[in-house]
């Protein structure tokens, strides 16, 4: 149990030292013609919010918002056109059918990036989910000199037994990978994104082949970085607690089939590599298990300092591995039984 002290210890430290890294964009005059992008698919109870939020955003005037509603059944598109009014700023469309070998989410972005104003030098997507401070996008878009693509992570709001889960996204980024050297290296592997908020130049889009180049991913977001990458581009994950928030699922049903949707692109070793570190410690009665446990739970208490979290359920951090690990096999499941959905469609 000694030597998991000590990895899950020195992760812990990484942890640290990424969070004294990670870069915070600072808000500066928008300088570049931008096409805002919303996909949205059943979101009347939430898009509201984020579309006044974009329509609030500082330098508002050199931003269009392009808005599609990918087969909404819910009055979603009644209430983007109630909220923007006669605004010319923001374009509604219509969502063309999915098409054969094409997921939905990249199908609707595709459309949008296509629907963007030619002369936008900057497509920045962002989810229905997601309520921006007024300084977001301008920030967002400061954050791309030297980089092609950038992804501001949003401050993650989370009730109830959601409280267990939603934290390991930004804890595993700050844990695992060294963000300022993934942003700046060449390699696909070392790419971290959130397409709830992510911002890249149209000549990288282009470049990478848009969305059309990971039109099968159900993980688009860090696909796109990949292929930005591979393509010659630079970009990651930057410090987005200040620029935006968002509550992606408003119960647990919600989540369990998000988490399902997606965890299964996850490689096994990592659900048993987590449960080595930081699960099967709790069950050990040595000085080097509970230094285990101890050292997993600071990490997870440091991540969430610098992330706006809640220090205090770090304390749960095992069983936040636990659970985790619960809704990888059950994703795994749903993909070997092909009966993984999302928003009413079939993965």
């Amino acid at each position: 149990m000694r030597w998991v002290a000590w990895c899950v210890s020195a992760l812990t430290l990484h942890s640290a030292v990424n969070a004294r890294l990670l870069r915070t964009p600072q808000p500066r005059p928008l300088d570049r013609r931008t096409s805002v992008l919303l996909p949205v698919r059943d979101e009347a109870h939430r898009v509201e919010a984020c579309l006044r939020s974009l329509l609030a955003q500082d330098d508002a005037g050199r931003i269009e918002v392009v808005v599609l509603d990918d087969g909404s059944t819910d009055g979603t598109a009644e209430v983007v056109r109630r909220v923007a009014g006669d605004d010319p700023r923001v374009v509604l469309l219509t969502g063309a059918p999915l098409a054969a070998g094409w997921l939905g989410k990249p199908h609707a972005c595709q459309q949008l990036a296509d629907a963007a104003d030619p002369a936008s030098e900057v497509l920045l997507f962002v989810d229905a989910d997601v309520v921006l401070a007024p300084h977001a996008v301008a920030a967002t878009v400061a954050a791309l000199d030297g980089l092609d693509l950038v992804s501001p992570y949003p401050r993650q709001e989370a009730a109830g037994a959601a409280r267990l889960v939603q934290p390991l996204l930004q804890w595993s980024r700050l844990t695992f990978l060294p963000l300022r050297l993934a942003e700046r290296s060449a390699r696909p592997s070392l790419s971290a994104a959130n397409g709830q908020l992510l911002a890249v130049t149209r000549a990288a889009y282009d470049r990478a082949g848009g969305h059309a180049a990971v039109r099968t991913e159900v993980v688009e977001d860090v696909a796109l970085l990949r292929a930005v990458k591979r393509s010659g581009g630079r970009g990651g994950v930057v410090d987005g607690t200040r620029l935006a928030t968002t509550r992606m699922y408003d119960d647990w049903p919600a989540l369990v089939e998000g988490y399902t949707k997606s965890l299964h692109t996850v490689p096994a070793a990592v659900p048993v590599l987590l449960c080595l570190l930081y699960v099967l410690p709790v069950l050990g009665r040595s000085r080097s298990a509970r230094a285990a446990v101890l050292a997993g739970v600071l990490g997870r208490a440091v991540t969430a300092r610098r992330t706006g979290g809640r220090v205090a359920d770090g304390v749960a951090h095992p069983v936040s591995v636990a659970v985790l690990v619960a809704l990888w096999v059950r994703s795994r499941v749903a993909r070997h039984r092909g009966t993984a959905t999302w928003k009413g469609r079939r993965l």
